[in-house]
């Protein structure tokens, strides 16, 4: 079973900066993609940035220019810098990662980490 634990979420001003942290733990053999999806009040959960494992990124609109993923390989985390917030950037942040480990394909999810962005 592969778990996710993510850090580095809280309050903050609006243009400030925060760095997210996701972890993978487990039987683990490969993992193609890290993702960050984030959830606001009352919307659906949408992908805000992924990275596959041959180092190709992807952003959701609003946050390109502002938001970097990346990844270490070695120690299966995947970070999300954020810089250049705003209040609209207010949401729960689920870290997701895909890909094989001992018991098969795996998919597996962050418990969530709450950002906020007010004055």
């Amino acid at each position: 079973q592969v778990q996710l634990v993510e850090s580095g979420g809280g309050s903050v001003q609006p243009g400030g900066s925060l760095r997210l942290s996701c972890a993978a733990s487990g039987s683990i053999f490969s993992i193609y993609t890290m993702a960050y999806y984030r959830q606001a009040p009352g919307k659906q959960r949408e992908l805000v940035a992924s990275e596959f494992s041959g180092g190709t990124t992807n952003y959701e609109d609003s946050v390109k220019g502002r938001f970097a993923i990346s990844r270490d390989n070695a120690k299966n985390t995947v970070y999300l810098q954020m810089n250049s917030l705003k209040p609209e950037d207010t949401a729960v942040y689920y870290c997701n990662a895909a890909g094989r480990g001992g018991g098969g394909w795996f998919n597996a999810w962050g418990q969530g980490t709450l950002v906020t962005v007010s004055s």
